[in-house]
């Protein structure tokens, strides 16, 4: 009789999480999870090998929003530090992106074993889950608890840690498959459906609202629900909003979609909320971009509505006026048996939002002709203008920075109200974490490959996460930055303008970096930009190039509408 096949730990792990059907793992191979790799290549999943742990965490997370699966960033002890950046990005984002550390011996824990950190307690308040594997034979049972965390009612990231003594320690392959559940491959989620006697008196409501508008958060992504969401706006004459810092549920050319429930970014979105008698916020949190749910942001005239699929969201939405345990599929699944509602107010928005964009054109020409504006440097609106411009229905644009961002939100729901039609848009989470981009336009490229997938990043953005960059010439990725190049930290200097009592700003400055010719010294494709007619050729000439390239676009530094807005002069210091 032959003895049963034993494995290493590491392995037990990777074999767990293949079967749970995981497609995307990231790495900075390192020694303590060497066991764990084996057993990837032995299952043939492909690995990413990254220049830095938090690169890593970035790639599994933006892989996680594009696809809505888990995903796996695996790291060491000390990695394990450089990742939290990336597992905080994860968490604003509520991304299932199963962070796995190797860490040091169990045997000696407490004794200062090699590379000992209390990973555990340090990622528990940045995760759903965080638990460390002391049995080597109930790896399979950890992996099985952490994907349904990862996954369950509002998802996010979870952690594992496996002390290197069990990563590398052998068991038999079959450690753990005695006990239920004995098959632990992914299987469908469960869903809240709504209580009928709470649904009732809600839909009686919202029914007989005379302006409802909805505003979609994280549980509609998450749940697969945004054709749904759009179903709901086009069919019963709703106007549509996004909370801001999340990806993108509608194309900015659905009739019924708006904009960002934003009363800086989108001003449109404060007349709204002004003259709505019934606001219904789905999968959403009421959090500080919410205004926590109070005036003046929802004013005293708005009865507001919360729905969500897991009672953990509803425990941040206690101000809301009713709560709905439901899942956003069944939710607008009972809406959609409402008769319509009158075409004036959904139409009164669509003149808003036109009247806004005209507005903001305007101002724009006649800033930019104006005798103030000294020099050719381009508007940053007029950047973001002209790259979305140069794009198709089936491209991605990813944008990353601080006040980058900010106009490159405006950008998009300016030209999406022209017609422009874009695959997907990516940018940071709720946390405004810079350096995301290049690993979230990765992601972007990774998964739609045919795609041609552009980021715009501040100079500030892309100095805190450029050395991603390499991984898309290690991979061969193809995907084109442009650099809004204004020479420093442009909006924390307008902040400190508005702030400091000598009007100046300190600390902000970066010296004139030449990022193209980076580009070019790795081996791809580099030009420098420096008046707006140059623009459109060049980034033609990146796209063709089939490289990663770099277009170092020299802007003004310009204050964005919501720095403006939310900042006085020695009396605020941020945005908030």
């Amino acid at each position: 009789m032959t003895d049963p096949k034993r494995i290493r730990g590491g392995n037990l792990l990777a074999r767990a999480l293949h079967e749970k059907g995981v497609e995307h793992v990231f790495t900075l191979a390192g020694g303590f999870c060497n066991p764990a790799l084996e057993g990837f290549m032995e299952c043939q999943l492909p690995v990413i090998n990254c220049p830095h742990e938090q690169v890593a965490g970035h790639l599994a997370d933006g892989h996680a929003r594009i696809t809505r699966k888990p995903t796996v960033c695996l790291v060491g002890p000390e990695g394990f530090a450089n990742a939290v950046p990336a597992m905080l990005e994860a968490w604003g984002e509520r991304s299932p992106v199963i962070f796995v550390t190797g860490s040091s011996t169990l045997k000696r824990q407490g004794s200062g074993g090699f590379k000992e950190i209390d990973d555990v307690a340090v990622a528990a308040p940045l995760t759903k889950y965080s638990v460390q594997i002391t049995d080597g034979e109930r790896i399979g049972e950890f992996v099985d608890r952490a994907w349904k965390m990862a996954t369950s009612g509002y998802p996010g990231p979870v952690h594992l840690s496996l002390p290197v003594d069990i990563m590398f320690s052998s068991f038999e392959e079959d450690a753990g498959r005695q006990e239920r559940p004995f098959q632990r491959r992914d299987l469908p989620r469960p869903r809240a459906w709504p209580d009928p006697r709470d649904l009732a008196p809600l839909m009686e409501l919202i029914s007989n609202a005379e302006r409802p508008m909805l505003i979609g958060g994280h549980g509609v992504w998450w749940s697969s629900n945004e054709n749904a969401l759009e179903a709901v706006g086009q069919e019963l004459n709703i106007p549509v909003f996004n909370v801001p810092y999340h990806q993108k549920l509608l194309g900015e050319d659905c009739e019924a979609y708006m904009g960002l429930a934003d009363v800086h970014q989108y001003p449109p979105s404060k007349f709204a909320l002004e003259q709505c008698d019934v606001c219904i916020m789905v999968g959403g949190r009421l959090d500080n971009q919410m205004n926590f749910g109070n005036p003046p942001l929802f004013p005293k005239s708005c009865t507001l509505i919360c729905v969500n699929g897991s009672h953990e969201e509803l425990d941040h939405n206690r101000a809301a006026d009713h709560v709905l345990l439901s899942d956003p599929g069944a939710f607008f699944d009972q809406m959609l048996e409402l008769p319509p509602f009158q075409p004036d107010w959904i139409k009164l928005n669509r003149t808003k939002r036109a009247e806004w964009v005209e507005k903001t054109l305007s101002d724009l020409k006649a800033e930019t002709a104006s005798t103030d504006w000294v020099g050719n440097q381009i508007h940053p609106l007029e950047l973001a203008l002209d790259v979305n411009a140069a794009m198709g229905k089936n491209d991605w644009l990813v944008f990353d920075g601080g006040n980058t961002h900010f106009w490159s939100e405006i950008a998009v729901n300016v030209a999406g109200w022209q017609g422009q039609q874009l695959a997907g848009v990516m940018h940071p989470g709720s946390y405004s974490l810079l350096g995301v981009g290049v690993s979230f336009a990765l992601s972007a490229k990774n998964t739609h490959p045919e795609s041609t997938v552009v980021l715009i990043s501040g100079d500030g953005a892309f100095l805190s996460g450029g050395l991603s960059i390499e991984t898309a010439f290690q991979e061969k990725t193809p995907i084109v930055v442009v650099i809004d190049n204004n020479g420093g930290l442009d909006c924390i200097s307008q902040q400190q303008e508005r702030l400091f009592e000598n009007g100046t700003h300190f600390a902000t400055d970066f010296r004139d970096i030449p990022f193209h010719t980076m580009f070019e010294g790795l081996g791809g494709y580099g030009e420098l930009v420096e008046t707006r007619d140059e623009l459109e050729p060049a980034l033609q000439r990146a796209i063709a190039s089939g490289k990663p390239a770099c277009l170092n676009v020299k802007t003004k530094g310009v204050i964005s509408p919501i720095v403006l807005a939310t900042t006085s002069k020695r009396d605020k210091a941020s945005i908030e």
